[in-house]
């Protein structure tokens, strides 16, 4: 089993910065992808960025040019440098990883920007 581990959420103002970090554990080996997710109140969840094994990264069209998805191999740690957050970027995100067809998802960290 994998276990992901979040953290660096918190309150940030509107134009400031913001990491997030996301550190897997247990059965590593053949995760092929990993990102984070939000879930805004009210909303459906939806991608925010990911990463492949292979380093390859998509971002969702709301966050291009403002978020950026990197990952540590040594440290099996991906992270989420969210600079120049917005009001509208206020959710619980959540880190996963897919290791062939499962995901595990962490346990969610909110993120408040405040305008």
């Amino acid at each position: 089993q994998v276990q992901l581990v979040e953290s660096g959420g918190g309150l940030v103002q509107a134009g400031g910065s913001l990491r997030l970090s996301c550190a897997a554990s247990g059965s590593i080996t053949s995760i092929n992808h990993m990102g984070w997710y939000r879930q805004a109140p009210g909303k459906q969840r939806e991608l925010v960025a990911g990463i492949t094994g292979g380093g390859s990264t998509n971002y969702a069209d709301s966050v291009k040019g403002r978020f950026t998805i990197s990952r540590d191999v040594a440290k099996n740690t991906v992270y989420l440098e969210m600079d120049s957050p917005k009001p509208e970027d206020t959710a619980v995100y959540y880190c996963y990883a897919r290791k062939l067809v499962i995901i595990t998802w962490g346990q969610g960290t909110q993120v408040t920007v405040s305008s």
